[in-house]
């Protein structure tokens, strides 16, 4: 059994803190500019829209530029200088906020998020693969789930700093000041990625994968997609990250109709539901330690506790009131039995968390205050684990397929850019209002437990009858 090179993966990981940091805190720029120059909310969701739609097209030229040179790009660079390209390119997009801040320009803006959403898209492609790779193969779905529950630290953190560098410096309400403290964060975090890209270029993160093959370079993209269970997994991941992303970045413009909530005050609300993501994932990581099944247990119990007192500490220091938060303890337990009862199978914990996901958007739609908030926030913890199960169903038994229609899979994240301006879009509709667009949120959920029962059935009929969870973290 190869031992985990926790050395190795600890560097790596810090690649998965900045993707979750980055992909929360544009919930909070939504806002800021929507306010500060006056945008429609659908308008404002193409914040949403540029940084995930960047993963797609930095898939779509990945696959080019392989085709282009007949070999995995990667197997070229190496997976060092993959992850540092990715990062010099993440650090580019961040420059844009500059001119982006002192011009009052979205377009700009825009542009800075899509070239660092490039570079995430280069950092996934490479990052995934490695993670799997720096230990036992068959604990390659723990590793990636240790390394979500770092990504999910990531969205906790990130729109409690940015909202703290934002409205700290601009407690005046005066938009070009706002707009210019924008800079700082970005400019910090764009200096973080530089620094990372340096590091990893001379670090002992594995440069190659020993037990790459080639043979996704010779599986066409349509003999995949002919595969039912690719094309629906491919729909699949398109809602689920839709509705996740959604639910968040409507989150701030909901409370500031319903609830009279200034964009200052929004960023706890925001944390949370970032950390019900970090909640749900981390009692699943008890397993990559390679503990005792009883401390697993144990763990498993203690370490989504762990997660919301994160949550807590990290806003508490922000000078957040969090007494208000207590109450979603209970919401907390709900996941563990829910958990206790899937038992892990992707099936069942598909159809289960889609069904608490709808009730939970059902019950916000007609509720107010903050049994409102709290309900929308709750699908954070329903979504927390829902695309390891996707993925391990689309990919079952497609043996040589299996590369070519995991990276189908990733470039569907765009999902998240599309269905939350469609949800600001039908929000707009005075029939319909802010409230009920979550309506889009629960037909999501629908398609995600048809999704289980379909596919399950698939995989019965070709002799597949159970499948283990496989985490990924996106």
């Amino acid at each position: 059994m190869k031992k985990t090179n926790f050395s190795a993966f600890g560097a790596l990981i810090i690649i998965f803190f900045f993707w979750g940091f980055v992909a929360s805190s544009n919930d909070i720029l939504i806002p800021v500019f929507k306010s500060a120059l006056n945008l429609k909310q659908e308008k404002a969701q193409l914040i949403s829209v540029a940084f995930y739609i960047a993963y797609t097209v930095g898939s779509l030229l990945y696959f080019l530029l392989s085709a282009l040179l007949k070999k995995d790009l990667l197997k070229i660079l190496g997976y060092r200088n993959g992850l540092a390209i990715g990062l010099i390119i993440s650090a580019l997009g961040t420059l844009l906020f500059i001119p982006a801040a002192d011009n009052a320009s979205f377009s700009l803006l825009l542009a800075g998020l899509f070239t660092v959403g490039i570079g995430f898209a280069l950092q996934q492609i490479a990052a995934n693969p490695l993670a799997i790779n720096m230990g036992d193969p068959s604990t390659g779905n723990l590793r990636l789930s240790l390394a979500g529950g770092i990504n999910n630290v990531g969205t906790t953190i990130g729109p409690v700093l940015v909202s703290f560098a934002i409205f700290g410096a601009a407690g005046s309400g005066n938009t070009s000041l706002e707009l210019s403290a924008v800079k700082v964060p970005y400019l910090v975090l764009g200096a973080a990625f530089l620094a990372a890209a340096v590091f990893f270029k001379w670090s002992k993160v594995p440069d190659q994968i020993s037990d790459d093959s080639d043979t996704s370079a010779q599986v066409s993209v349509l003999e995949v997609v002919k595969k039912p269970q690719v094309l629906l997994a491919m729909i699949a991941i398109f809602v689920y990250v839709g509705v996740e992303v959604a639910t968040a970045s409507n989150l701030p413009e909901f409370m500031k109709q319903k609830l009279g909530t200034n964009e200052s005050e929004i960023a706890p609300f925001v944390s949370l539901f970032w950390a019900s993501l970090m909640i749900g994932r981390w009692s699943s990581a008890a397993g990559a330690f390679g503990v005792s099944n009883e401390l697993k247990q144990k763990l498993s119990l203690l370490l989504p506790f762990i997660a919301f007192a994160i949550f807590m500490l990290v806003n508490y220091i922000a000078g957040h009131n969090v007494q208000l938060f207590y109450p979603y303890l209970f919401l907390v337990l709900v996941l563990m039995l829910a958990d206790a009862f899937t038992g892990g199978n992707p099936v069942r914990q598909l159809v289960v968390y889609s069904i608490l996901g709808a009730l939970s958007l059902v019950v916000g739609i007609f509720a107010s205050g903050m049994v409102s908030v709290f309900a929308f926030i709750a699908v954070g913890l329903f979504c927390s684990t829902l695309w390891p199960c996707i993925f391990t169903l689309g990919i079952a038994g497609l043996n040589e397929k299996t590369n070519m229609a995991s990276s189908l899979m990733i470039m569907m994240i765009m999902g998240g850019g599309f269905i939350s301006q469609w949800q600001a879009s039908l929000g707009n509709f005075s029939a319909v209002g802010i409230q009920g667009s979550y309506w889009l949120g629960v037909f999501c959920f629908a398609y995600l437990a048809f999704f289980a029962v379909t596919v399950s059935r698939m995989l019965k009929k070709q002799g597949i009858n159970e499948v283990a969870p496989s985490d990924t973290p996106h």
